[in-house]
């Protein structure tokens, strides 16, 4: 955009000194000079036409590179997401550099071959992991599975209040010691 602005200045101040030229010329009263004026300004009209239509060729390139940059994009996510799931196991056993056991809830345990992307350092015992549908290689590491409730009622921050500061509640404590 900022280009387009500049270009847009400098044919401004390119129109204001043809336009002072023809001026001048035309004050000079030279003969044949009106027709020779005219098509000097015919063009310099076209030549800014030509700009124009340049610079807008320039910004529609631009808008179908980006549209089709998105378009490849899109494709690909709806190429991945048409892909069949992966099966979510987990890790018994680390059976070498290659080959992991691993628990997959409804069918069983499997020795399953490693990916080249994953590092097996990465890999424990009781780590959660994908395994691709259709070869059963495991292709991703997953994070730890997590109850939500469970992590709702973890305690953020202890109360730095004792039941002392509270208070109210000296007749339930009497009976309790007694």
């Amino acid at each position: 955009m900022a280009a387009v602005e500049v270009e847009r200045k400098r044919d401004l101040q390119f129109d204001e000194a043809l336009k002072m030229k023809v001026a001048m010329t035309a004050k000079q009263g030279k003969p044949g000079e009106g027709l020779r004026q005219y098509y000097v300004q015919h063009i310099h009209d076209l030549q800014l036409q030509v700009r124009q239509k340049s610079n807008n060729l320039n910004r529609l390139e631009a808008q179908r590179n980006d549209l089709n940059s998105r378009v490849r994009m899109l494709k690909e996510e709806l190429q991945l997401l048409q892909e069949p799931g992966s099966y979510v196991g987990e890790v018994v056993k680390v059976m070498g550099k290659s080959k992991v056991l691993v628990k997959v809830h409804p069918e069983g345990k499997y020795v399953v071959d490693i990916d080249k992307s994953i590092d097996i350092t990465k890999i424990t015992p009781t780590t959660r992991v994908a395994l691709r549908n259709d070869s059963y290689v495991l292709h991703l590491v997953l994070p730890s599975k997590v109850d939500p409730l469970v992590n709702l009622m973890k305690v953020e921050k202890v109360p730095d209040s004792t039941y002392d500061m509270i208070g109210g509640l000296d007749q339930q404590i009497k009976e309790i010691k007694e």
